[in-house]
């Protein structure tokens, strides 16, 4: 699956914000990655056409964190908002599954080495549409907030497809916050 990254920010002000990626046994973290596709195994910028996901099975896990490296005059950026536009393909039934959600949030997601197959916490279908309210935390909580340089807790998100599924599609993955000068 092919993902492009797309970072939409309110209130207009200047704070510098990157999507942060961890791989790994041991919790590597690139940050400010160019891509979130996934595929049959746990690469960052991976290679989507190199990693193909056979279809019945689930891409890796994704774990991502919206990370502020810089307040630019602001004093607050909270308000996380994770979304996904375009198909998921065509043939089958797929469905983009995450951690993030507007109502009973299970708190910071704990990074495990990822894997290609269901993680707890990760069950929610992604929604394909601005949520309209936060739905990824800061320290645990929806209603977190970050006023100095600092990330969000985990996105975990896995695409999940049957044997029926054809290869090839196109994604946008959002990312929205809020940020108060």
């Amino acid at each position: 699956m092919l993902t492009t990254i797309k970072l939409h920010l309110l209130n207009g002000r200047a704070a510098t914000v990157e999507i942060d990626e961890a791989n790994g046994a041991g919790e590597t973290l690139t940050h400010n990655i160019t891509n979130t596709n996934m595929g049959s195994t746990d690469a960052v910028n991976l290679d989507p056409v190199a990693n193909p996901v056979t279809p019945g099975n689930r891409t890796f896990i994704k774990y991502q964190k919206i990370h502020v490296t810089a307040m630019g005059g602001s004093s607050k950026i909270d308000n996380l908002q994770i979304w996904r536009t375009g198909a998921l393909g065509t043939g089958g039934t797929h469905t983009h599954v995450t951690n993030a959600r507007t109502a009973t949030y299970g708190g910071a997601l704990v990074y495990a080495t990822p894997v290609a197959s269901a993680v707890a916490g990760v069950d929610q279908t992604m929604p394909s549409a601005d949520p309209g309210a936060a739905n990824l935390g800061i320290a645990g909580v929806l209603t977190g907030a970050l006023t100095a340089v600092g990330s969000s807790d985990y996105l975990g998100h896995q695409i999940t497809t049957d044997a029926s599924a054809t290869a090839g599609s196109t994604s946008t993955m959002n990312y929205q916050y809020d940020e108060t000068a």
